[in-house]
């Protein structure tokens, strides 16, 4: 789809970014709510066409329909953006975004926020169900070592410098993610350890935590949705 030329003169934009379109190949940022083409800077999926792209899967029409739409353009699942030239840039996954009352929320925006926190040493930020808003945000923290940081001092330090409603409202402390045996971080089982934490039985997009600012929820408030499907 995309490739960093060796000879990039940029040195920035060939470390942060994964390149131009390959020659032939058409490339186009796409809105997930609205399926047209966003414009340089804005968030959307990242999508291809053209002689690399498959017809399909065989004889899994469903599957293919979800994949390649009717114009053609074959779905990445990855969320990015493109500058003004033509440069792209992965910012995370379709899957993991957060709906928080409406509003989209990309969960490695946040995770990159908190990176330059002082006494975090990794973070990775989930969507928590929430009555509410349909979801908030939670973050798995590793602290650095030797570092005492609570709960209180992430959301103050958040809440200072970015937008409310992409400040998280829980805080975990994790010694270890879940892995893969390939190393992949399996967010599902964050997901599943913030709602057994926090006494929720629901599924992603609907929960019963509580208002904006509270620290709990309450479960019985809550209906049961369809359980999010597993990342493998």
């Amino acid at each position: 789809m995309t490739q960093t030329r060796y000879d990039e003169p940029d040195m920035a934009r060939k470390c942060t970014t994964v390149g131009k379109a390959l020659p032939g190949v058409e490339v186009a940022v796409i809105s997930p709510e609205t399926g047209e083409i966003v414009a340089p800077g804005q968030p959307g999926e990242l999508c291809c066409r053209g002689y690399l792209t498959m017809r399909g899967y065989y004889n899994m029409p469903a599957e293919t329909a979800a994949c390649i739409d009717p114009n053609g353009w074959l779905h990445s699942g990855d969320i990015g953006i493109m500058d003004t030239e033509g440069y792209y840039r992965v910012t995370g996954r379709l899957k993991d975004m957060i709906i928080r009352g409406g509003e989209n929320i990309y969960p490695r925006e946040i995770e990159e926020f908190l990176y330059t926190m002082p006494g975090v040493e990794d973070a990775q930020v989930v969507g928590v169900p929430d009555v509410k808003y349909g979801e908030v945000v939670g973050a798995f923290i590793r602290r650095a070592a030797g570092s005492d940081i609570t709960e209180s001092d992430v959301q103050e330090y958040a809440r200072a410098r970015m937008a409310r409603y992409k400040s998280p409202k829980y805080v975990f402390f994790i010694d270890e993610y879940p892995m893969t045996a390939s190393g992949k971080i399996q967010k599902f089982k964050l997901r599943d350890m913030a709602k057994e934490q926090l006494g929720i039985d629901l599924g992603v997009f609907a929960g019963g935590t509580g208002s904006e600012d509270g620290a709990g929820g309450d479960p019985a408030e809550s209906a049961a949705p369809q359980a999010p499907a597993p990342e493998l």
